[in-house]
C-alpha cells in the first residue's frame, strides 16, 4: 500500500464510535489512555452539533480504517491568515511505513491549500522519534524557541474566579 492507494475519508456522525476508537488507540500508544474522558455523546456534540469544533478524516487500507487525524482552524496576526492545526494524526501499529500517515498529511496540506492557509502546524511529544524523524523528512521544522502552555482543569477555573 502507497500514500497514492490510500483512502482518506472524512467522518461522518456515524463515525462517532470509530473516531472514540482511535482516540483510545492514540492515547494507549501515547501512555496516556488516563487523560481520556471523551464519550461518545460529547465526540457527537463537538464534532458534528451546531458548532462543530474540529474535523475528522480516516485513513483506509482497502475497507479497513488503519488510522485518523483530527484537526481544526486557527489564525495567524502576524500573516493574517487562518491556519491548520492537527490535534491528532494516529496510524494504527500494523499500518505503519506503508504511507498512511504521509496520504493523511498531504490531505491536510491540499485542505490547507484550499483554504488559503499560511501553514499547518502540530505538536508531537518529545519522546516520539519515529514521528519526530518522519515529519522532518516531510520538511517540517521544529519550533524550538516556542513552549507549548495550556490551562485545564482547576487552574483553568481558577482564572474565571473573580477576585
Amino acid at each position: 500500500m502507497s500514500a497514492a492507494q490510500a483512502r482518506i475519508i472524512p467522518a461522518g456522525e456515524q463515525d462517532v464510535p470509530l473516531i472514540l476508537e482511535m482516540i483510545h488507540a492514540l492515547a494507549e500508544y501515547e501512555r496516556l489512555s488516563h487523560e481520556v474522558v471523551a464519550t461518545e455523546e460529547m465526540l457527537r456534540e463537538s464534532l458534528f452539533g451546531p458548532k462543530p469544533a474540529a474535523e475528522v478524516v480516516f485513513a483506509y487500507d482497502g475497507q479497513e480504517c488503519v488510522g485518523f487525524a483530527v484537526y481544526f482552524s486557527t489564525y495567524s496576526t502576524f500573516l493574517a491568515q487562518s491556519g491548520i492545526y492537527l490535534e491528532d494524526l494516529y496510524v494504527k501499529p500494523e499500518a505503519r511505513g506503508k504511507g498512511m500517515g504521509f496520504a493523511l498529511l498531504r490531505h491536510l496540506a491540499k485542505v490547507a491549500k484550499s483554504r488559503n492557509c499560511g501553514r499547518l502546524e502540530w505538536s508531537v511529544l518529545n519522546w516520539n522519534e519515529p514521528s519526530i524523524q518522519f515529519y522532518k523528512k516531510l520538511g517540517a521544522v521544529p519550533m524550538d524557541e516556542w513552549t507549548k502552555y495550556q490551562l485545564a482543569g482547576e487552574a483553568l477555573g481558577r482564572l474565571t474566579e473573580e477576585d
